[in-house]
């Protein structure tokens, strides 16, 4: 090899070293990865200006960061919340403290369940960085397992009653039916009697038969907005006649996953507890359907995996839900109505569970609301699918 040819080999730059993944990562600046993490960041100064917030925090109070850049938190969330105890407890007592659900209000922020953390910031006095998770989805999937455990609990009731209540009843008809023969007219009244309640028992039964019916119903695609108007074609005609309805649909949402007919029983009771909820004069009753961001339903482990989902709302201007029965509305023979039965909001449960869907209610005076939210029937692949129509 000649001199030459030696000087340029040993001039020849050495090949960059391969950067790992965690070295790429560790170089990104940090206002990146703040706006990656999913929940909302938000630090104030010692006055409780907003100092900086990442791309959760501005989606959360409504404002860029440019805006908010400087103006005082009260400005967006209303002056007398619970948080600005919680930032004053981080900032004087130089702790990070908690608070597991919380509701936040402002001009453009409604956020019902949070869970926010306040702590100081060391490195600069009198600063406090808060925290904020919605917890509004984690509360839909607990409510999803609280509906199936009804849907359980229903389920064993009904096998329950099935088995030790009809074979007996089937008896007691039978004698009465063979007693009848023997007896005068008085008699037969009370022979009467025993049948007509035997069979109203009976009735009753069958009823809770279905509840703990385990036969799969087949399913398919399901235009949600077609069983709604069938429900309240159906509820105008007959029990809802006193009642003004109103629709509030998004028409670009997808089918959902699910049995129409099934699905036609559950919406046909809500609006019936709906529209007798209602007062004489004035009732009113409010179909509505969105999409619900975020939310994936079904099993996570098992079968096919989590769908997104839309929720269907069902609100009326009824009285509302009397509070001893709420933990339990979905519960067999749980029902506020005088001479109620308590059977149709259980039946519904199950036939949510059933659909991998949720079914949740929050009630006040005037202002009732049933959701359900279903799995819907395909993944749209831009957008959320195609026109349903209403």
């Amino acid at each position: 090899m000649s001199n030459l040819a030696a000087a340029e080999k040993r001039t020849l730059p050495e090949p960059a070293p391969e950067r790992s993944a965690a070295s790429n990562v560790a170089s990104l600046a940090w206002p990146i990865l703040l706006d990656a993490v999913p929940f909302a960041l938000v630090v104030l100064d010692a006055n409780d200006h907003v100092t900086a917030a990442n791309h959760a925090g501005e989606q959360l109070l409504g404002a860029g960061r440019t805006l908010l850049q400087g103006k005082p938190l009260s400005d967006y969330v209303a002056a007398d919340s619970p948080v600005f105890t919680l930032i004053a407890e981080a900032r004087h007592g130089s702790i990070a403290v908690a608070e597991p659900d919380l509701a936040l209000s402002g001009p453009r922020l409604q956020a019902a369940h949070v869970a926010i953390d306040a702590a100081p910031i060391a490195e600069q006095p009198g600063h406090v960085v808060l925290i904020i998770k919605d917890r509004s989805i984690e509360r839909r999937l607990s409510r999803q397992s609280l509906s199936r455990d009804a849907s359980r609990s229903a389920k064993a009731m009904a096998a329950m009653l099935a088995h030790e209540v009809k074979n007996p009843l089937s008896g007691i008809r039978g004698a009465a039916q063979l007693l009848e023969k023997r007896l005068d007219t008085d008699g037969r009244v009370l022979t009467n009697l025993i049948c007509d309640e035997t069979d109203r028992i009976v009735g009753l039964v069958n009823r809770m038969e279905m509840l703990g019916d385990e036969r799969p119903a087949p399913m398919g695609p399901v235009n949600v907005h077609e069983v709604l108007n069938h429900v309240r074609r159906l509820a105008g005609a007959g029990f809802a006649q006193h009642v003004t309805f109103r629709e509030d649909y998004d028409p670009s949402l997808p089918p959902v996953w699910g049995n129409r007919d099934l699905l036609v029983q559950v919406f046909l009771n809500l609006v019936k507890n709906a529209a007798e909820a209602c007062p004489d004069h004035g009732g009113a009753v409010v179909l509505a359907t969105q999409f619900v961001p975020g939310l994936r339903l079904g099993d996570r482990f098992s079968g096919p995996r989590p769908r997104l989902a839309l929720t269907v709302r069902i609100q009326d201007n009824g009285a509302g839900i009397p509070p001893h029965i709420r933990d339990g509305l979905f519960d067999p023979f749980v029902t506020g109505k005088v001479g109620g039965k308590g059977l149709g909001l259980a039946l519904a449960a199950k036939i949510v569970a059933e659909h991998d869907g949720v079914i949740e209610f929050e009630s006040q005076p005037r202002r009732t609301v049933f959701s359900i939210s279903l799995p819907l029937a395909n993944e749209p692949e831009s957008g959320l699918g195609t026109d349903q129509g209403s």
